[in-house]
């Protein structure tokens, strides 16, 4: 377990991601959804990440129901704000085709990073997922929205951290030269990184670097970009980055296969522990919709990978 800064907020190694248990692309029903929660708390994981975001709330409300019998002091919650959720009048029930999920589209996303929209953010987030608290509240997604999000959202978050309301604020995107912002100019506990550093794109290392030396925690999370690093056996419509993989992209994926492969190594397993082994990385963050996909990345986080394989990645890895 990793403190996140001063906190005291505790996170384990390996973080569920809840953005699948809110119907990522696929329906996942309530029963496997909740199995799949039971299966990451067997495996030792202890901090749970969800967003509003996910499944228009279904992902929140799913993973409260599952951790509620669990003692509250031994596991850690992260939810987001920046997007609100707001009821649709008379909605055709159709799905959520542009935010990605397969839930119907009862709310509409309104962006918002301003003070009142964080507080009502987080109050709903609270009601969905059944609890008194978050132990960590990252601000999601604000590309777009950088002036806002430290003029107004940051300081409400700050506040709510001082009054004892959180344990813990931080930032989470796709992208890293505005977390490293984040990093410098405020004070967060911890950022969220998805995607930017893995085995195929090492762009967030200058993030990471500044992290590591003023001690902020970083939660890593798209380890498998998407899709492609996640199998040895490149799927029949490969993707990265959620979007259809580029053949050369593809090409290098399969020779880090290949050069695992020699080592006794999968590639996943390549991949997790690629992330795993920075210094400034607290968490290693993976989504999963199956109790045997939790097993498996327990399975591979846990796995010895021989320093060697790191030498031989090197030229293959390098962006």
């Amino acid at each position: 377990m990793t403190v996140l800064g001063g906190s005291g907020v505790r996170v384990s190694a390996l973080g569920f991601g809840g953005a699948v248990i809110g119907n990522l692309y696929r329906e996942v029903s309530d029963e496997a959804a909740s199995a799949t929660v039971d299966a990451a708390w067997e495996s030792g994981v202890r901090y749970f990440d969800t967003a509003p975001h996910y499944g228009l709330g279904l992902a929140e409300r799913r993973l409260g129901a599952a951790l509620a019998a669990r003692p509250r002091e031994q596991f850690a919650v992260s939810t987001k704000v920046g997007r609100l959720l707001e009821p649709v009048p008379n909605p055709d029930r159709a799905q959520d085709v542009p935010g990605g999920f397969a839930v119907p589209a009862d709310f509409a996303r309104r962006w918002d990073f301003s003070a009142d929209g964080v507080r009502r953010s987080l109050e709903s987030s609270l009601q969905r997922l059944g609890l008194e608290r978050v132990d960590l509240v990252l601000l999601h997604d604000p590309d777009e929205h950088w002036q806002q999000a430290v003029d107004e959202a940051y300081p409400a978050l700050h506040a709510l951290r001082e009054q004892g309301v959180v344990g813990a604020i931080g930032a989470g995107m796709n992208q890293w030269p505005m977390l490293r912002r984040f990093v410098v100019e405020t004070d967060v506990d911890a950022v969220m990184l998805a995607g930017r550093y893995t085995l195929l794109d090492h762009s967030g290392e200058p993030l990471l670097a500044e992290c590591a030396g003023r001690g902020v925690p970083v939660l890593a999370a798209g380890v498998f970009n998407g899709g492609l690093l996640a199998t040895d056996a490149p799927a029949a419509q490969p993707v990265y980055d959620y979007r259809p993989a580029p053949p050369e992209l593809v090409a290098r994926a399969e020779r880090l296969v290949e050069i695992c492969r020699r080592r006794g190594v999968s590639l996943p397993q390549a991949a997790i522990a690629f992330v795993a082994r920075h210094p400034a990385v607290a968490s290693v963050v993976l989504g999963a919709r199956s109790p045997e996909e939790v097993r498996r990345n327990a399975e591979s986080l846990n796995a010895p990978v021989p320093e060697e394989l790191w030498e031989e990645l090197a030229a293959e890895t390098a962006c």
